[in-house]
C-alpha cells in the first residue's frame, strides 16, 4: 500500500507539474506584492484541489452518466499525458502567457487549466475507477500532491532566483522523461483493457 500510494503521489506531481507552472505562475503574478502573492496562490491551490476531489470522489458517476468506459479513460489520460511529457521535453514551458496582467488571476488559469488541469483530472478519476475501495488513500495522495505543489509556488520567486532558468528547464526535462514512461505504460494497460473486452465471449 505504501508503494502505491508514493506511486500515486509522484504521479500526480509529475502531471500537475508544479516547476512547469512556476514561470508561469511568476509572470502572471510579478506585479502582485509579495504578501498578497502568498494569498492569491494559496486561493488558487484550494480550488484546485477541490477540483480535483470532486472529480476523484463523482468521476465513476460522472463517467456512468457518460456512458463512458475504463479503457477509454485510460487511453485518452496515456494520450494527454504523453502530449504534455512531449512539451515538458522538447518544449519547456510557454512564456508567451501574459506577462503583463492588468488583474490578478481568479480561478482561471492558475487553478485550472495550469494545476487542475485535463490530464490532472483524468488521473485522479483513473485512480478512483481501477480501486474505489482505495479512495481514502486517493484522497491522502491528492493531498499530499497539493502540499507539495503549493509549498512549490508560493516559494516560487524565491526558488526561480536560487536554481536559475537552466536548472529550471533540466528538472522539467526529466520529470517529463519519467513522466512519458507512465504515460506509455497507462496508454498500454488501457490497450489491453480494451483487448480483453473484446476477447470475452458475448453474454
Amino acid at each position: 500500500m505504501t508503494n502505491d500510494f508514493l506511486s500515486a503521489v509522484v504521479l500526480l506531481t509529475l502531471v500537475v507539474d508544479p516547476v512547469g507552472n512556476l514561470p508561469l505562475v511568476n509572470a502572471m503574478l510579478r506585479r502582485v506584492p509579495g504578501e498578497r502573492r502568498r494569498r492569491v496562490v494559496l486561493r488558487e491551490c484550494a480550488v484546485a484541489y477541490g477540483v480535483l476531489l470532486a472529480f476523484l470522489v463523482a468521476g465513476q458517476s460522472f463517467l456512468a452518466l457518460l456512458r463512458l468506459s475504463q479503457p477509454a479513460i485510460a487511453i485518452a489520460g496515456g494520450v494527454i499525458l504523453f502530449l504534455i511529457a512531449l512539451k515538458m521535453v522538447f518544449g519547456g514551458v510557454d512564456l508567451a502567457l501574459p506577462r503583463e496582467p492588468a488583474d490578478e488571476p481568479f480561478i482561471v488559469p492558475i487553478a485550472t487549466p495550469l494545476i487542475a488541469g485535463p490530464s490532472a483530472v483524468a488521473t485522479v478519476m483513473l485512480l478512483a475507477l481501477q480501486e474505489p475501495l482505495r479512495l481514502g488513500m486517493w484522497v491522502a495522495a491528492v493531498t499530499v500532491t497539493m502540499a507539495l505543489t503549493t509549498a512549490v509556488l508560493v516559494l516560487g520567486a524565491r526558488l526561480a532566483q536560487l536554481l536559475g532558468g537552466a536548472a529550471m528547464h533540466a528538472i522539467e526535462r526529466l520529470m517529463g522523461l519519467v513522466l512519458t514512461a507512465i504515460a506509455v505504460e497507462m496508454l498500454l494497460g488501457g490497450i489491453r483493457a480494451f483487448a480483453r473486452g473484446l476477447a470475452l465471449p458475448a453474454s
